[in-house]
């Protein structure tokens, strides 16, 4: 059982320099402490997002005393304008389709329409839930939360509405915004962006989605579930880029086939309100109408006007550059989620709180892999994916790789499910597993496993042997490493 070690500041562990590694050995957890009564802590964190807040309840379960800083809710943009209310619609989406669909199972039911304003409830009432528990969490854990828009006016120190506070480590965390093209007025009723297509009190007759990321082709396959009609205008040459080629393929063909159209290699020029609604005019001259136009093309780094420069963290296109560390160019002060280069996701910004708070405490914790970060698209169906593309491993590997595609035509559950996709293993000849990526609906469950593979050097003959149960789409993985390994069972390998 384990063990829960209280203290109080006058407990001899809160000094001396090994308190922190002494507790973290120990696996104890301790309540944390407030801030002292001259606003100075261990660790101040502006911004209480998935990276924010995460670096404050494991720093505060190390025993260091935490200011968090944060102008909106705890949780920041993933609790309450990003993934939890995005995926809410998603499996609404679902639970729409398999309504619609549901004579092909035997079931006797009808789509009788959306009402969005249940649907709101529901993913309201899903954020509602996990900030209660966040912010009782905060508040358990002895974290002080500072709330106010703070701005960085020294190297140790945070000015929130007049009053400054400091710490011997500061955590930039203020995260994201959603990002438009130049010349691309948002106005919040015909051109939105994705923080006003959550609060939508209707389901739009049309939609024009630019941008075929991740965000836009959540959202197109949102809408089509709902009843819209949806187009993806995409400037760069295929579907979630950002992926193998063969994902984008078949995510491609499966809207195809929902109806959801799309025109990649066709980038934006300008867009008119019609009297319906909005005149989308594209690269060629073409002309594209819909009720509205939703702009999804990413997410910039919330930095400007928070006084970084001023202070003498490098920034590079507004983005706070660090090394591998989490470290900034001013010594003391760190930086995690989505304003640090890379993928902007909220694990990714999770686990850099994290390691940050463990870093602050002396712990030595092993640098995160950008590569090993998992990455999925919660449209219909998902696109799941860990480690390399076959692009990118040929690029560093050549000759040496060798991939694998197992198609979930073989694969009972994913039949049950009525999804089609696939399993793409990419690998070193004789070596590990460098890359897996999934297409198919709820694909993105099985990731865990991909990342243990992919995280742990895994080569081919170390997962065939593996026991996976039956039936499930856990099994198309160890499937496909058996056919990798050169013991294929099924002609779909």
């Amino acid at each position: 059982m384990a063990t829960l070690c209280r203290a109080t500041p006058d407990d001899p562990v809160w000094t001396g320099p090994q308190r922190v590694q002494g507790w973290a050995a120990a696996r104890s957890v301790t309540s944390g402490r407030t801030g002292v009564a001259d606003g100075s802590f261990d660790v101040l964190i502006l911004g209480a997002g998935s990276g924010g807040y995460a670096c404050a309840l494991r720093a505060a379960q190390l025993g260091l005393s935490v200011g968090l800083v944060e102008k909106g809710n705890l949780g920041g943009t993933c609790l309450h304008v990003g993934c939890i209310p995005t995926k809410a619609l998603l499996h609404a989406a679902e639970v729409a389709d398999s309504t619609r669909d549901a004579t092909q199972f035997g079931i006797n039911a009808t789509l009788e329409g959306v009402d969005m304003a249940g649907v709101n409830a529901y993913k309201d009432g899903v954020v509602s839930r996990l900030f209660k528990g966040l912010s009782g969490l905060i508040k358990s854990r002895g974290i002080t939360v500072i709330e106010g828009e703070g701005r960085l006016t020294g190297p140790r120190e945070v000015t929130v509405d007049g009053t400054a506070y400091t710490g011997r480590h500061v955590v930039l965390a203020s995260g994201s915004y959603s990002k438009s093209l130049p010349g691309l007025d948002v106005d919040g009723e015909r051109v939105i962006t994705s923080e006003h297509a959550l609060t939508l009190d209707r389901v739009p007759a049309s939609v024009i989605v630019l941008g075929g990321g991740v965000i836009g082709c959540e959202f197109a396959s949102v809408w089509k579930s709902f009843g819209a009609d949806v187009t993806i205008v995409e400037a760069l040459p295929r579907l979630v880029a950002a992926e193998d080629e063969a994902s984008s393929k078949v995510l491609e063909r499966a809207f195809r086939k929902r109806g959801i159209a799309f025109r990649t290699g066709t980038p934006f020029q300008s867009v008119k309100a019609t009297d319906t609604g909005v005149a989308v005019t594209v690269e060629g001259g073409d002309v594209l109408e819909a009720e509205l136009l939703l702009v999804a093309v990413g997410r910039g780094p919330s930095t400007a006007g928070l006084g970084y420069e001023e202070q003498g963290i490098t920034l590079d296109r507004g983005f706070v550059v660090t090394d591998v560390r989490c470290r900034t160019s001013v010594e003391g002060v760190y930086a995690v989620g989505d304003i640090v280069p890379g993928l902007q996701l909220a694990h990714r910004g999770f686990q850099q709180g994290i390691f940050v708070a463990e870093e602050i405490a002396g712990l030595d914790p092993r640098p995160i892999d950008e590569a090993g970060i998992p990455r999925v698209t919660y449209s219909h169906p998902e696109i799941a994916s860990v480690g390399l593309d076959e692009a990118t491993a040929r690029e560093q590997y050549g000759d040496e790789v060798e991939t694998l595609t197992y198609d979930l035509g073989g694969n009972g559950k994913s039949q049950i499910l009525n999804t089609q996709g696939f399993v793409k293993l990419v690998s070193r000849k004789d070596g590990p597993v460098l890359g897996v990526h999934m297409v198919g609906d709820r694909v993105g469950e099985l990731i865990g496993e991909a990342q243990l593979i992919y995280g742990w050097e895994a080569h081919a003959d170390d997962v065939a042997p593996l026991v996976h149960a039956h039936p499930t789409q856990n099994e198309a993985l160890g499937e496909a490493h058996l056919a990798l390994a050169g013991k294929p069972l099924h002609a779909h390998a």
